[in-house]
């Protein structure tokens, strides 16, 4: 594990106050596969996240099994087969385009780990021109996004362009929090999910789910498509390419759950809002 200076120094600190407790979250740094991409990788006891440092974006979201629900590949060309994929994917094309694993359409970002605790991991993202900013959160159990700062006159989206279970299959599925059935990825999602606004895709032959919660509801619309048979395209705040999102903080949470009920997303789900 190769961590600059300041990581360094947040590692030793934590070590130094909380010998005592156990390192449930982990954090060191890796390049993403065989693209030089720089790359901090958070591991906890269900998911490993590569959050790519130059652009300010989930590259790998990996369950207990191994799979990739996110599979980006940077190389240009290959659009919904790999550079269009990642998590949030927040600002695109309008105030240059951020929070994205880095492709050859994104801009740059600085990404700094702010804090490391035995059960928590805090790291922000601040664009290249100083306009926006985030904060990511990531425990045992989850990840969130939160938006903190953002220019006036913009809006934006967050989405999961990935891939359910490793690999993009038209039988794979989606529910929400109003759609209680699972529905296949051949079938389109229009309109504004109802509170608590989730929805969560799987694979057919997994007992596990991926989840996406909007911690604040709104009327703005939520769309889910599947690109190319390739990929899924899912965005809070989203219609065709015209984003609604412009209120800051605002927290946006991925995770995965061991089941596929839409009851059990709904508990975990419940207990989230409890947190709060």
């Amino acid at each position: 594990m190769f961590l600059n200076p300041v990581c360094r120094i947040v590692l030793l600190l934590c070590l130094f106050t909380c010998t005592a407790c156990p390192q449930v979250v982990r954090l060191s740094e890796q390049k993403l596969d065989d693209t030089g991409l720089d790359c901090f990788v958070i591991q906890t006891p269900v998911a490993t996240y590569f959050l790519e440092k130059s652009g300010g974006g989930l590259a790998k979201m990996i369950d207990k099994d191994g799979n990739d629900w996110l599979s980006f590949d940077p190389t240009p060309g290959t659009a919904a087969a790999g550079e269009f994929r990642g998590f949030p994917n927040a600002v695109h094309q309008q105030d240059g385009s951020f929070f994205h694993p880095r492709n050859s359409g994104t801009d740059s970002s600085f990404t700094t780990v702010k804090q490391v605790k035995p059960d928590t991991i805090l790291i922000e993202t601040k664009t290249g021109n100083g306009n926006w900013t985030a904060l990511w959160i990531f425990n045992p159990d989850f990840c969130t996004f939160k938006m903190t700062k953002m220019p006036a006159d913009y809006k934006y989206w967050i989405l999961y362009e990935g891939t359910p279970g490793g690999q993009y299959n038209d039988d794979d599925w989606w529910m929400t929090s109003a759609v209680k059935t699972h529905q296949p990825l051949t079938v389109n999602h229009d309109g504004d999910i109802p509170a608590p606004e989730w929805i969560a895709f799987g694979d057919r032959s997994l007992d596990r789910a991926l989840f996406l919660f909007n911690h604040q509801d709104d009327d703005h619309p939520d769309h889910f498509y599947q690109m190319h048979q390739q990929m899924t395209v899912f965005g809070f705040g989203r219609k065709g390419l015209e984003k609604f999102h412009s209120d800051v903080p605002h927290s946006f949470t991925i995770g995965f759950i061991e089941a596929t009920r839409h009851k059990s997303i709904t508990k975990t789900i419940n207990k989230l809002l409890n947190r709060e």
